[in-house]
């Protein structure tokens, strides 16, 4: 009785996995791995061109195969684009726009974070008098271009002493990252009950005892979106950072642009290629070593409310 109940049970088996199989090679299937390999290989033929190139001697960049491995690579163009090459009068490669970017992001990111994690805790919990306003406020300014904002900017920070200064640079980004760290917080504290607040209001909790001992810690999944964002986006900034920053703390995309339009003679487009790589590297990694955060922090609550 036992043999004959067991023969449809692997019957049924068998033709499951049968389905299995064929489902997994479907038309929907094939397209979408084709969609994602077109994709993969368009974005990365730029990096192969630009990797290639730049480990190439001038000699093999003139014969114009663009896509042909370099015969002999060598890291060469690499050492002048980080140690000599020419910004200008100046020939000390891009490190020095490097240093520059990491004395701006650091203060610039960690400020810009505590404020907006502290405006969307104020606007979720403590509901104080024009709060909606105050948030509408802010989000408008998340819309402004930058552009129109510059004039104004450049005399408001003449008159207070830091225009061309690293405080200056600093004090812009933490002012245009606000807007968007704001929404950020408010969001993610609009998911988290309100009878965690209150409880923590019972037991004798002030305003800055409850942000520092019991939001914050709760905050880690929101707070990796934030630093992803603000680094990158600081990171990458190009025109802020001419304006405002001052010839002596001229970020690294500043520097990048002054080592390419800096000839003397022949063009080095193994160096350019070199200097753009380094510049693009920092935000590069974050995103390939950091993504899987990203997307765990959108998902516990940064798009909520």
């Amino acid at each position: 009785m036992s043999t004959v109940m067991q023969a449809p049970v692997s019957l049924r088996s068998k033709s499951t996995a049968a389905k299995k199989k064929r489902s997994a090679f479907t038309p929907a299937r094939l397209g979408l791995y084709a969609l994602l390999v077109t994709s993969a290989i368009f974005f990365l033929i730029p990096l192969y061109v630009m990797v290639t190139t730049s480990l190439k001697p001038m000699e093999e960049i003139r014969l114009g195969n663009l896509f042909a491995l370099p015969g002999k690579p060598s890291f060469d163009a690499w050492i002048e684009a980080w140690s000599s090459a020419c910004t200008g009068l100046e020939c000390q490669g891009i490190q020095v726009g490097f240093w520059n970017s990491v004395k701006i992001v650091v203060p610039s990111t960690l400020i810009s974070i505590f404020f907006g994690a502290l405006n969307g805790y104020a606007l979720s919990f403590w509901r104080v008098r024009w709060a909606g306003w105050l948030f509408g406020v802010l989000m408008f300014g998340a819309f402004v271009p930058y552009q129109v904002m510059l004039y104004p900017l450049v005399r408001v920070s003449a008159m207070l002493g830091i225009f061309g200064s690293l405080t200056g640079i600093v004090l812009i980004h933490t002012v245009f990252g606000m807007p968007v760290m704001t929404l950020l917080f408010r969001n993610y504290y609009a998911g988290v009950p309100v009878e965690l607040f209150k409880a923590a209001r019972i037991d004798g909790g002030g305003f800055w005892r409850i942000f520092f001992q019991l939001m914050l810690p709760m905050s880690l999944p929101i707070i990796a979106v934030a630093v992803i964002m603000q680094l990158t986006n600081i990171w990458n900034d190009f025109l802020l950072g001419l304006v405002f920053a001052g010839r002596e703390n001229l970020p690294m995309t500043v520097q990048l642009n002054n080592v390419i339009n800096t000839t003397t003679g022949e063009r080095l487009y193994n160096v350019n290629m070199a200097a753009t790589i380094l510049t693009s590297l920092v935000p590069l990694t974050i995103y390939l070593l950091s993504g899987r955060w990203f997307v765990r922090g959108i998902s516990a609550g940064a798009v909520k409310g």
